[in-house]
């Protein structure tokens, strides 16, 4: 049985087609239009955009802006498809792909939106006393006509009925409120990356967003105008960010770990104040944050990349969500240096938002004390007078905290000695453990509650990053090793990484077949749990490329070793063992998270306990 193939034959594609496959690759969904359009007042010079949609944009779309405006042969020229102003023109006289300035540059927005809804536009430019209007449906024009003046320099584009003319894309969008907020979300990441601009956007005839031009010093203007976008918790818990390296500079603000999220979504970031999902942007955060998150949560962040316009292709993609570097290697490692150097800034903070989560647990939000119920201060500063001040050292209660043995000790600091409390110390003075787990410390105008295991694993954990960057960790051999039996393939895995767990203090070697013998390991892990740290090892190796090095999964390794050798839950300790943890808790780096982004330590202000008890 023979098969006849028919020769394809080569034609050109009518110009409502090829609109149409245009528009799809810039078109997406509502709020791609929404982007393109914001994008084109955001060139035009705009200080205030206005967006409204309907029926999650389908039915009808508005965005009018006071930029520019355009006259009637541009308004003309601007839904022809690759017609642009935005390219500029190179020293030989051609047009210049590599230098690109404005937010777009394409040609294809209007004529691609044109050609699968009802687009009208009306504009006038600045200086001018008459508008001019026109019409699109379906790929088709009606031309420029005068309409009334708008009173004012500007455009207002209306596009209604999208997708009416491929209605085969309508099965592919989501609901009614997913577009709503992709639309929202478009917005405020074009707002966070013009802080000078003031964006109105209504959806149903409901305002959603109302963020007025911000003004002032670059950094206050766009700590502003992040904390208006995302939320006042974010301004408390932001630190700021500002590093150059070889002409290239990010700036912005990122979160504490403590203050993470579920998923990427609230990390907004920018090239040359362009709005971009790039891989490699969101991959050096990842980087960044991997010593201080676990794998499912993700910080908050808004930073923007700056550098020359030639070192950076935004041509790659259609809809311009990805950009391509020239230095991609100089790029990534900026930022991750730039954030680094942000979090080990920030010492032993924890999120302003760890208080009000325990008391939001503790009692249920919008609570108001029974009638009647009201406190004087004379009995509040009684009930607090008779509580050891920072002045009364060393004053335990019977059954409030129990001591150990010296022998049983954990090491803290090196040479760690008491001293004598003060206020001044930012996470107080010890003044009981209780459950033989959490450590409550009174300071100057509150209560610290210190979770002991979480916050002495990160103090581990960054003493042997430190030993590991400088000396080298030291070892210790254990006077009888310990045999440790495992699956033959476990054990081989670790056999194979003998030489770099060496280097990281622990000295394993075969022991027949399916055991490991441990003889010596880290130094300050003093009371390790040796079975259960080689079994976690060899369950971190058996999920880690075989590619990478036990250094580049550092955080990893480390992480399980100081899990094993810090003070457990349940272990108690004396008022002396609790405030040397204190101590280098405040001057260690990092120390308000433990390895997994979870608080070490809770702080609850006077004022907050009072309003606990209906004292407020």
């Amino acid at each position: 049985m023979s098969l006849t193939m028919t020769q394809p034959t080569i034609r050109r594609l009518p110009a409502q087609t090829v609109n149409r496959i245009a528009a799809g690759e810039v078109v997406e969904r509502p709020a791609s239009v929404v982007k393109e359009l914001v994008e084109n007042a955001l060139d035009a010079g705009a200080t205030r955009i206005e967006i409204a949609a309907e029926n999650g944009g389908l039915s009808r779309l508005l965005v009018e802006d006071n930029g520019k405006g355009m006259s009637a042969e541009e308004l003309d020229l601007c839904v022809e498809r690759h017609a642009t102003s935005k390219l500029p023109l190179g020293e030989d006289g051609q047009d210049d792909l590599l230098n690109i300035s404005t937010m777009g540059f394409r040609g294809e927005a209007l004529p691609s939106i044109g050609s699968i809804a009802r687009l009208a536009i009306i504009s006038q430019a600045r200086g001018a006393g008459d508008a001019w209007s026109i019409n699109v449906e379906g790929g088709h024009s009606d031309g420029v006509a005068p309409v009334a003046p708008l009173g004012r320099p500007g455009t207002r584009i209306e596009v209604r009925d999208l997708f009416y003319a491929t209605p085969a894309r309508l099965k592919f969008l989501k609901s009614e409120r997913a577009e709503n907020l992709g639309i929202t979300d478009v917005v405020k990441r074009l707002a966070m990356s013009r802080p000078d601009v003031g964006f109105f956007l209504t959806q149903d005839g409901r305002k959603r967003l109302s963020i007025a031009a911000e003004s002032g010093d670059d950094s206050e203007a766009h700590k502003a105008r992040m904390t208006a976008v995302i939320g006042a918790d974010f301004g408390a818990n932001a630190l700021e960010v500002n590093q150059e390296r070889e002409g290239v500079r990010v700036i912005g603000f990122a979160s504490l770990p403590t203050y993470s999220r579920g998923n990427a979504m609230h990390q907004y970031l920018f090239v040359n104040g362009r709005p971009v999902r790039d891989k490699l942007l969101g991959g050096a955060v990842r980087g960044a944050y991997q010593d201080f998150l676990a794998r499912d949560r993700h910080p908050v962040v808004a930073l923007n990349v700056e550098l020359p316009t030639g070192q950076v292709d935004v041509n790659v993609h259609p809809a311009k969500a990805e950009v391509r570097f020239r230095d991609a290697g100089l790029v990534r490692g900026l930022i991750v240096g730039a954030l680094r150097h942000a979090l080990a800034a920030a010492g032993h903070r924890a999120s302003t938002t760890v208080a009000g989560h325990a008391l939001g647990a503790v009692r249920p939000e919008g609570y108001q004390p029974p009638p009647g119920v009201q406190y004087q201060a004379a009995q509040h500063s009684a009930l607090w007078g008779r509580m050891p001040g920072p002045q009364q050292p060393g004053v335990f209660e019977p059954g409030m905290s129990a001591r150990i043995e010296s022998d049983n000790a954990p090491d803290f600091a090196d040479g760690a000695v008491p001293q004598p409390p003060t206020p001044d110390w930012p996470l107080g003075t010890a003044r009981a453990q209780l459950h033989e787990t959490y450590v409550i410390a009174q300071t100057a105008d509150g209560i610290v509650i210190v979770d002991q295991h979480a916050a002495h694993e990160r103090l581990v954990y960054e003493r042997m990053k430190k030993m590991l960057a400088e000396t080298g960790v030291q070892r210790q051999r254990l006077l009888v090793p310990e045999i440790v039996d495992l699956e033959e393939s476990e054990a081989q895995r670790l056999l194979d990484r003998s030489h770099e767990l060496a280097e990281l203090g622990l000295v394993i070697e075969g022991f027949g077949s399916g055991s490991i013998a441990v003889r010596e390991t880290p130094a300050l892990l003093k009371k390790l749990n040796v079975q259960g740290l080689i079994r976690d090892l060899a369950d971190d190796l058996a999920e880690y490329d075989q590619a990478l090095s036990l250094k580049e999964k550092l955080e990893d390794v480390v992480g399980t070793m100081a899990c094993h050798g810090s003070v457990r839950a349940g272990r108690r300790l004396n008022g002396e063992e609790m405030n040397a943890l204190l101590r280098e808790m405040e001057a260690t780096p990092h120390s308000g998270q433990c390895n997994h982004g979870r608080p070490t330590y809770v702080e609850l202000k006077l004022a907050d306990i009072e309003r606990l008890f209906g004292r407020r």
